[in-house]
């Protein structure tokens, strides 16, 4: 059985995870973190509470220990559909990486633009946002997303129903395409599949299913660029 341990992540998460109380990573953690290690481009399927904020927000960690932010310029995205659940994976970043130095923001409404721009203009190592809180500070000039190097699009297949795609699409167009590694994950792939139908630009380099079901590369169609 494979243990956390097992998974080349950087040692200060694998102390912080052991304080969480895991050892043993679920089915969509156990496939996804090799994947998001090596840099690929990963669109995972798993249900609400099968861990999967942990598979990107370990690697993650994992992969930014090196490195420093500049102002105005995160390192790595992560977009949620909604405030609650942006704020529960800042949650999650906070409780492994708290033996790093990493630094995040959170960008959601309902806080000043203010206190925001603070975060920002220090330099974040991982910017956490809803899609619309992000562009309104991009379209005031406060953030830039060149030096994105991760992307990560959580519920995605929740952005399709709320009809976050137009924002999506530009913001993908926003980050340095031949340096960024992409992470989508979905809950529902059929809802996603049947409803994503722009030409395919790219493919995932792999397809993971927490139930072993989907293990096959498909078109990512707008998911690259439009989850």
């Amino acid at each position: 059985m494979t243990k956390f341990s097992d998974l080349a992540l950087d040692p200060r998460v694998l102390k912080a995870v052991a304080e969480a109380g895991y050892e043993t990573p679920t089915p969509i953690q156990a496939q996804a973190i090799p994947h998001a290690l090596q840099g690929k481009d990963v669109l995972g399927i798993a249900q609400t509470g099968t861990g999967k904020t942990a598979s990107f927000t370990l690697p993650m960690i994992t992969l930014l220990g090196q490195g420093r932010a500049k102002a105005r310029m995160p390192r790595s995205l992560v977009l949620a559909p909604t405030r609650e659940l942006a704020a529960q994976v800042a949650e999650n970043f906070d409780v492994y990486a708290k033996y790093t130095k990493l630094t995040k923001a959170l960008l959601i409404g309902g806080v000043s633009f203010g206190e925001q721009d603070k975060l920002i203009d220090r330099g974040v190592d991982v910017l956490i946002a809803t899609p619309g809180r992000l562009l309104d500070h991009h379209e005031r000039g406060k953030l830039l997303l060149t030096g994105v190097q991760i992307m990560v699009v959580d519920e995605a297949d929740r952005m399709l129903d709320m009809g976050f795609i137009p924002d999506i699409e530009r913001i993908f167009s926003l980050t340095p395409f031949t340096r960024r590694a992409a992470l989508m994950i979905l809950s529902r792939w059929a809802r996603f599949s049947t409803s994503t139908s722009a030409e395919p630009a790219t493919r995932p380099s792999v397809v993971l299913s927490s139930s072993d079901r989907m293990s096959v590369p498909v078109p990512l169609t707008a998911a690259a660029r439009s989850a």
